[in-house]
């Protein structure tokens, strides 16, 4: 794995908010699958650059309830409104071309599937050094 996966994870967990978004190709492609922050700006940066080329978008908390899911780019569905507010202020800007989408938190799912296997790992062989350490 490397620097910059593990340093992108860093950021993400840092925001103590984190999610699944899958983007639906206009194009017809395959669906992609991202680990992002779903911090509101997060949220709006990550909508704002997939504007063109996603028929649909959907963004679900880490235990995959829907937190928002768009048409277009354009947000359909936002069950918490007053999220949804936060994340239009950020994305307004973006949709009318007065601001370009900013850094996006985020991980393409297999990466995300990588480093928690890692993580897995790692915690299994710590466990197990305590165990043998104590016989």
């Amino acid at each position: 794995m490397d620097r910059k996966t593990i340093e992108m994870m860093g950021k993400i967990m840092d925001t103590e908010r984190m999610g699944y978004a899958y983007v639906y190709p206009s194009d017809g492609k395959a669906r992609k699958e991202y680990l992002i922050a779903t911090t509101p700006e997060n949220m709006a940066n990550f909508v704002g650059s997939h504007f063109l080329d996603a028929q649909k978008m959907v963004i679900t908390d880490f235990v995959d309830r829907l937190i928002l899911d768009t048409c277009g780019g354009f947000i359909d569905t936002c069950p918490d409104q007053k999220l949804c507010m936060e994340i239009n202020s950020h994305l307004a800007p973006i949709q009318m071309g007065e601001k370009e989408a900013g850094e996006i938190l985020q991980l393409d799912r297999d990466q995300a599937d990588a480093y928690f296997a890692a993580e897995d790992r790692a915690a299994a062989m710590a466990e197990y050094g305590m165990e043998c350490g104590m016989g």
